[in-house]
């Protein structure tokens, strides 16, 4: 900004009082007869007045008052007018505040301080815009260097000359960089709870944080316009970027360059998102032929090397409602990103799965790292999510483990090992979960087991023709819905009954009674059996 002691240097004016306010900055000259003309004023400017309305030392002591408490820059009076020199109570007045006074003589035009003024702040502004365009174009470089959110945040905090942290939709913190002053976990924690508050009362503007940060600091949505373009959604922010100096306020320059700065991040989150989209989408592909048994051995094994999983690999299995199913998906991929770098999270049907590199830690550790992540996806998403997990396995045969993961989690809704309610517990569901299954998932020999499930399963398919595809489908939900009717048949798209007719029809043709627990867990044996050998 302009201080006020270079605007009237080389102007011939003279200072009365208040030479301790010469480094007061000029954010602008403006000119009024008005006597009280504080409504009009926001503060910084510096007054020129001839005093027209000053007629006595009461209404001039309170005219100085009023301006010096309104944060003014200072004063200039003409004289010459209704004044020939400058009253003794402005003088006096001015001195005990310590506010600038300044006399400008007849000779002088007004015109003459305001175009100084103006010349001086719009070469200023003009500076200040190219330093923020060169800015913007260093913030550029580094989307386009690929260098992500760390290195947009580190530009940014070398840049303003204070701490730039970078939070998501919900206020989880996603990057952290500082200058020269560390930001304490405390004052982080702060933020991130005030931030939170925010978003709760569904806040959608920038605000200045409080706290430790008050006064030196700013908070910015980023938002993105929606894939539908839906207006009411536009400006909902999917993150946040807070900045603050290391010490004093933002300066023009800094509120500038965070400003384009929030165009940089929402630029780097949608580069990021993009290209989480494309791995999600090979990454479910890949699942998909894994699951189905289209691929295996060195084939799969070529396959899983792009994505940086090596030798052996474990399997982490989520089976999210459908509403939020995306959501999940999404989480699980920041949090596999975050926690095993190296690993791939998709969709595969009703599952959202995490493979996950398998280095010299033990198999108990292995478990650990899935727990953190499954924990990490429910408290993101706001949700209950039972996970089964598999043992680590050669990148040739995933599928084994895939299946003992799965099946370890169905084995906990099921009570198979559990706990005998029916329901999931939270948490990880392991092989100690598998009950009678581990026998199946053991059996080397492909022959025994297909015989195994063609005892319990080919009547079904044998004795229906067509319609034994529609018998197989309906037993199947009807387990994994642990017998409960109306959710099975809205699984199945059918009316209860059509459904208690079908489970009728197999416990005719197989002679067993889905009432019974152990011939319901056969008929569970036996699904999952089929899915290792077809």
């Amino acid at each position: 900004m302009l201080p006020l002691g270079d605007l009237i240097r080389d102007l011939d004016v003279r200072l009365v009082a208040g030479e301790s306010g010469l480094e007061n900055a000029v954010r602008w000259v403006h000119i009024s007869e008005l006597e009280d003309p504080t409504p009009w004023l926001s503060g910084g400017e510096l007054l020129l007045t001839t005093g027209m309305a000053l007629e006595d030392p009461e209404r001039q002591r309170a005219y100085v008052r009023r301006l010096a408490g309104h944060g003014l820059a200072g004063l200039g009076l003409g004289t010459g007018f209704a004044h020939q020199g400058v009253p003794d109570a402005l003088s006096e007045t001015a001195a005990e505040l310590g506010f600038p006074l300044v006399e400008v003589p007849y000779e002088l035009p007004f015109i003459a301080v305001t175009e100084k003024a103006a010349s001086h702040l719009v070469n200023e502004h003009y500076a200040v815009l190219q330093r923020a365009l060169s800015a913007h174009e260093r913030l550029e470089r580094i989307v386009l260097s690929e260098r992500g959110l760390d290195g947009v945040a580190e530009a940014l905090a070398s840049l303003i000359g204070g701490p730039a942290v970078i939070f998501d939709a919900r206020g989880g913190e996603l990057v952290r960089r500082s200058h020269r002053r560390p930001l304490e976990d405390a004052t982080v924690d702060g933020l991130r709870e005030e931030l939170r508050a925010r978003i709760r009362d569904g806040g959608r503007r920038g605000y200045a944080p409080g706290g430790e940060l008050e006064g030196r600091a700013l908070a910015l949505p980023v938002v993105r316009t929606p894939p539908n373009g839906s207006a009411a959604a536009a400006d909902v922010p999917h993150a946040w970027l807070v900045a603050a100096k290391d010490a004093g306020a933002l300066t023009e320059f800094d509120r500038l360059t965070l400003h384009q700065a929030v165009t940089i991040v929402a630029l780097e989150l949608l580069r990021r998102r993009v290209a989480d989209d494309t791995e999600r989408r090979l990454a479910g592909d890949l699942l998909t032929a894994l699951v189905a048994g289209e691929l295996a051995g060195p084939d799969l094994a070529r396959r899983l090397e792009p994505f940086g999983l090596g030798e052996h690999v474990g399997v982490l299995v989520l089976q999210p409602a459908r509403a939020i199913k995306p959501e999940v998906e999404e989480a699980l991929t920041a949090a596999v990103r975050d926690e095993a770098p190296g690993g791939l999270a998709a969709g595969t049907g009703p599952f959202s799965c995490a493979l996950l590199p398998h280095g010299r830690a033990g198999q108990e550790e292995a478990f650990r790292l899935a727990e953190r992540i499954r924990a990490r996806v429910a408290r993101e998403v706001g949700a209950e999510l039972p996970a089964g997990a598999g043992r680590a396995a050669p990148a040739g045969e995933l599928r084994r483990a895939f299946h003992e993961a799965r099946c370890a989690l169905e084995a906990r809704e099921l009570a198979i090992g559990g706990d005998g309610d029916g329901t999931a517990p939270p948490g990880l569901a392991t092989y100690r979960d598998l009950g009678s299954f581990q026998l199946l998932l053991s059996l080397q020999d492909d022959d025994a087991l297909r015989l195994f499930c063609d005892s319990i399963l080919s009547p079904i398919e044998e004795g229906e023709g067509a319609y034994g595809g529609e018998l197989m489908r309906s037993l199947e939900s009807f387990i994994e819905c642990n017998g409960q009717w109306e959710k099975a048949a809205r699984q199945l798209y059918c009316h209860r009954h059509t459904l208690r007719y079908r489970i009728r029809r197999v416990e005719e043709l197989t002679g067993r009674s889905l009432d019974s627990a152990r011939d319901r867990i056969d008929f569970w044996l036996a699904l999952r059996g089929r899915e290792l050998i077809n």
